[in-house]
């Protein structure tokens, strides 16, 4: 799981946040993604019954996508996002007893954090990918303030307000990935709106990178 997950981190690093979407739709809105460039795909917890989602994108693209649940905030989330198959549990805060039970779930944990406290503590619960959060409201230079304490063995995503136009600055600062949501996806969008969007983002991350 970990192999695959830090392939598509190496490929294009971004999670797909699909807030709001709906069970029925939820595998031609993954497809557009997938073909778009994305295959790191997170429902959120919050979502119309975000399980069914889950499980339908698991069992259409798991073998070829990262899929997992966003919003994680109880013991009884790890549990039903890894009953329908999910395999990343992201949050937006730092519990350790959540990141404890993915891991022993077989999940791979992502706490969102904001303080060098938080993030520590993340870490030494067994967390290695941190996901500042809401990033927008601190900025880049938190992050590279942080980059220069954290273990070098974590990843670190920013998520929270920060779009492709302004990848670089992040990156820059050390990010090593990023959360997207509505630059992605909104409720209503068709399939082709969702691979639109996504290839703007693709290309931006790209020329971000140097690619």
């Amino acid at each position: 799981m970990k192999e695959k997950l830090d392939s598509w981190f190496a490929q294009m690093p971004v999670i797909a946040i699909l807030r709001g979407v709906r069970p029925e739709e939820v595998v031609d809105i993954g497809e557009a993604l997938h073909r778009a460039g994305i295959g790191i795909i997170e429902v959120p917890l919050n979502s119309p019954e975000p399980f069914n989602s889950i499980a339908n994108l698991a069992q259409a693209m798991g073998d070829r996508c990262v899929i997992g649940a966003g919003t994680v905030l109880t013991g009884a989330d790890v549990v039903g996002v890894a009953a329908a198959g999910g395999e990343i549990a992201v949050s937006p805060n730092t519990d350790p007893e959540v990141i404890k039970l993915s891991l022993q779930a077989g999940l791979i944990p992502m706490p969102g954090w904001a303080t060098a406290t938080e993030a520590f503590a993340a870490y030494q619960s067994g967390a290695r990918y941190l996901k500042c959060f809401p990033a927008a409201t601190y900025g880049p230079e938190h992050i590279k303030g942080l980059r220069a304490v954290l273990p070098k063995n974590c990843q670190l995503l920013a998520v929270g307000g920060v779009g492709a136009e302004v990848a670089g600055q992040w990156l820059q600062a050390g990010v090593d990935g990023f959360g997207i949501g509505w630059e992605l996806y909104k409720p209503g969008d068709s399939p082709e709106q969702v691979y639109q969007s996504a290839r703007a983002v693709v290309d931006a991350i790209n020329l971000a990178r140097g690619k």
